[in-house]
């Protein structure tokens, strides 16, 4: 019997993908017995952001990554292709026809009980009854502390403070310079494979997962002149505060204070800190710049640089107009505002495998955010793949990671192998898959290419270890009818035709 605690996206395909392998599951949900801040229903699987799963398309990740679950017969794709909506080529949803779908296959499920009821201590586990965790970033204050406990503190996180992101393409390198600061290198020292730390806890493998240093400096840093910094820090201390939940009215911790809170101590406080210039030479001038904003390059691709110690919670309107203040950013588009909020997750290379089980404890598993993953779609895949391990465990097979050349076997080597020192939750992109050995130069094509490989190595491996992948579609609103209606509707009225077949 394998216990599940947590009934999201990732616990709510963890306990699908496990029964559908015929082993027994218990799933704890702790709602409506204990609400939250943000959940305004007692369904599994509630969404309290946004509609949106992201792209749709195979030349794109996370489009990509939908594909490879639909063919390991996720329930959270079918139960989004069912309350599909028109939104181009995004994949959105119903909010309640999703969830109602999700809530209907996995409590008629014959082998799977659901209870109501909060838990606040991770259960003993065994081989035959291995126990999955996947309560989210608002995991209970005592369920946290547990799991602290079996982890170390040092592992667990409690506050996430995130900067904006922006797109590389929309910096301008005319007004930018590249360097590290007193040019150190921030890059990964490579460790041999098992090396491990003074714990004994293995930190990475011997190839850096999270970028190479080429020697030309880490960061990209936006000078300010003494007037720019003025003009930004007067926008800064007059922009509009977010309204934050309940839960995040707490005293805020020195290491995460928002930009704003900072610059309400005082005008110089920024320069001082994240706008600090100092061991920064501005090629253009020979000279140390007045202030400094540094970007540092966010994903493996490339593409997205974040405000280093930008953490914020004014309106995302005021933010856009205070941020594109900064010398080089005045045409930058936001991949993701800044904000702070209380959240729970792990650092995941030193206490994962790629397995998504935890390294000093293998018969617990950890899956969604929990497990340092970022999206709704991100956080589904490592349920489904956690749910695919516990129930080979309770079999007594061994467990399986599928290959890097996949955006799903990509992502859990991401989680299990970056950099631990700077590590932060992620999405899926496809600068963490392994690159082509002959890659087109057109990037679309390469990115059609990526993909063409993945599904081809996933048929591979899916036949490899004799899988078989569920069909969840005559469990989500009564019968593949229902969904083929709901696919075409949000086609405009075309008929759907499955992706990579005809």
């Amino acid at each position: 019997m394998i216990t599940i605690i947590g009934g999201g996206l990732a616990g709510s395909e963890a306990a699908w993908q496990a029964a559908s392998q015929g082993v027994g599951v218990r799933l704890y949900e702790m709602r409506p017995t204990r609400g939250t801040a943000v959940h305004k229903t007692d369904r599994l699987a509630e969404l309290v952001c946004s509609n949106s799963f992201r792209g749709d398309k195979l030349d794109n990740a996370v489009g990509l990554l939908k594909e490879e679950m639909r063919r390991l017969g996720s329930l959270v794709m079918h139960a989004a292709g069912a309350s599909r909506v028109p939104a181009g080529a995004a994949l959105a949803v119903d909010r309640e026809r999703f969830a109602e779908g999700v809530t209907r296959a996995v409590t008629e499920h014959p082998l799977i009980s659901v209870t109501r009821k909060e838990v606040d201590q991770v259960p003993d586990s065994t081989e035959r009854d291995p126990v999955i965790v996947a309560t989210g970033p608002l995991t209970s204050e005592a369920l946290s502390a547990d799991l602290a406990r079996l982890v170390g503190v040092g592992h667990l996180y409690f506050f996430d403070a995130i900067s904006p992101i922006v797109l590389a393409d929309s910096i301008d390198r005319n007004k930018v310079f590249r360097q590290s600061r007193w040019d150190r290198s921030l890059a990964p020292v490579p460790l041999q494979p098992g090396a491990t730390n003074e714990s004994g806890v293995r930190l990475q493998a011997d190839l850096p997962a999270c970028g190479v240093d080429d020697g030309q400096g880490d960061y990209l840093n936006c000078p300010l002149t003494r007037e720019e910094y003025e003009r930004f820090y007067d926008a800064l201390i007059h922009a509009e505060s977010a309204t934050v939940h309940d839960f995040d009215r707490e005293k805020f911790f020195e290491g995460c204070l928002p930009i704003e809170v900072m610059a309400h101590r005082g005008p110089d406080t920024l320069r001082f800190g994240p706008m600090k210039p100092v061991g920064l030479v501005d090629p253009r001038t020979g000279r140390q710049p007045y202030a400094a904003v540094q970007l540092r390059q966010d994903n493996l691709a490339g593409d997205h640089y974040s405000l280093v110690g930008f953490q914020t919670q004014i309106k995302w309107g005021d933010q856009a107009r205070v941020l594109r203040l900064i010398s080089g950013l005045e045409q930058a588009e936001f991949v993701r505002f800044g904000m702070v909020h209380r959240n729970t997750y792990v650092n995941g290379p030193t206490v994962l495998e790629e397995t998504w089980q935890v390294r000093s404890r293998p018969t617990l598993l950890l899956a969604g955010q929990m497990s340092g993953v970022e999206g709704y779609v991100e956080s589904a895949a490592s349920g489904l793949l956690a749910g695919l391990n516990a129930a080979a465990l309770a079999k007594g097979e061994p467990t399986l990671a599928p290959p890097r050349t996949t955006a799903i076997g990509a992502l859990a080597y991401y989680v299990s192998h970056a950099d631990p020192a700077h590590y932060e939750p992620s999405n899926i992109t496809f600068g963490i898959m392994e690159p082509l050995s002959r890659a087109p130069k057109n990037k679309l094509a390469r990115r059609l290419a990526l993909s063409e490989r993945a599904l081809a190595d996933l048929a591979h491996w899916i036949g490899e270890r004799g899988l078989r992948p569920p069909d969840s579609r005559d469990r989500v609103f009564g019968g593949r009818e229902a969904t083929l209606e709901a696919e075409a509707f949000a086609r405009g009225g075309e008929a759907p035709r499955a992706i990579g077949k005809g």
